[in-house]
């Protein structure tokens, strides 16, 4: 058995001692990769299981074919190629040969958001909860933290239909609350409580967010609520609709254009169900991205302690 990390790791670490684990008594497990070992971390699961893994080279749409058959005869297929491309270049066999056909494939977007950073809008993924929110029959996660990842990975294998999961590159919190210990896919997780206001966030962009709670309770002694939206679809509505019952305003945050992710799929199910809280959504704006590094990409717009700090002071303004 592998050991799986309890301390702070990048989450496609993770992704693959989870499922060298898993795959040690499950035959079944299947990887399909497209010129991605290395950056998917999947180097020592190929070493250890070279039976279980499969190489179609840059070539996405063929990784999603293979994956797909694979699941058709029963088994256990992840396709893992970088989110930009495996969710563009592939998207018709993503509707069709998996979400139409129902095969159980498991979806794995690597590198996700802004993790390529100077590489620039090319290889930015802001686009793929847009996208695949459109598209029935597939279920959308993005983990918050090293335990979220463990334990959607473990929950991925068995699920029946097909699913996407999205990573980053960066190191990740091994909990970011350990004494919230329920996970289940479809449910979100309340990381922290709070009275004053409501962070609804998802993947990366949870972190940020418990940072600008602690200024806000220090500085300005508001209490903020914090929600990791791991699964984007379907959603958490008891769970959302709970958040806005007390009518203070809510932010959504993610690492995904503001058009069709996150907040938007939050606010058509608030706005449906009567909800008049004040809402802002923080995301990447309607444009093309700057370079940079994830961090400082996230810095300048918004995705930031300080700016979501001024983001939730605005938004309290009478």
């Amino acid at each position: 058995m592998v050991e799986i990390k309890t301390s702070d790791a990048a989450n496609l670490e993770v992704f693959s001692e989870v499922l060298q684990s898993l795959a040690a008594t499950d035959r079944d497990i299947m990887v399909v990769t497209s010129d991605s070992r290395g950056s998917g971390k999947l180097v020592p699961f190929g070493q250890k299981y070279p039976e279980q893994i499969v190489e179609v080279g840059i070539a996405e749409q063929n990784l999603v074919g293979v994956a797909t058959g694979l699941a058709s005869m029963g088994k256990k297929a992840f396709a893992v190629s970088p989110a930009c491309f495996l969710t563009a270049r592939a998207l018709e066999q993503i509707k069709n040969d998996v979400a139409y056909s129902d095969n159980a494939v498991k979806l794995i977007g690597i590198s996700a958001g802004v993790s390529y950073g100077a590489l620039g809008t090319t290889h930015h993924s802001l686009h793929d909860f847009a996208a695949l929110r459109a598209i029935n029959n597939i279920t959308i996660v993005a983990p918050a933290d090293n335990f979220e990842t463990a334990e959607a990975i473990k929950q991925a294998v068995e699920m029946q239909s097909p699913i996407y999961l999205r990573f980053g590159k960066k190191t990740m919190p091994a909990n970011l609350n350990p004494n919230v210990t329920d996970f289940k896919i479809g449910k979100g997780r309340i990381i922290q409580e709070g009275s004053d206001l409501t962070f609804i966030a998802t993947g990366e962009a949870v972190l940020p967010c418990l940072e600008a709670a602690k200024l806000l309770e220090k500085d300005h002694n508001i209490s903020c609520k914090i929600i990791s939206l791991h699964t984007i679809k379907p959603l958490d509505t008891e769970l959302l609709l709970g958040a806005a019952s007390n009518s203070k305003p809510i932010i959504t945050v993610e690492e995904h254009s503001i058009n069709g992710g996150l907040g938007e799929a939050v606010a058509s199910l608030l706005f449906q169900n009567g909800c008049v809280n004040k809402f802002k959504i923080v995301g990447l704006p309607d444009d093309h991205t700057v370079s940079g590094s994830q961090i400082e990409i996230f810095n300048h717009y918004g995705i930031s302690a300080d700016g979501l700090k001024n983001t939730a002071l605005n938004l309290l303004k009478p």
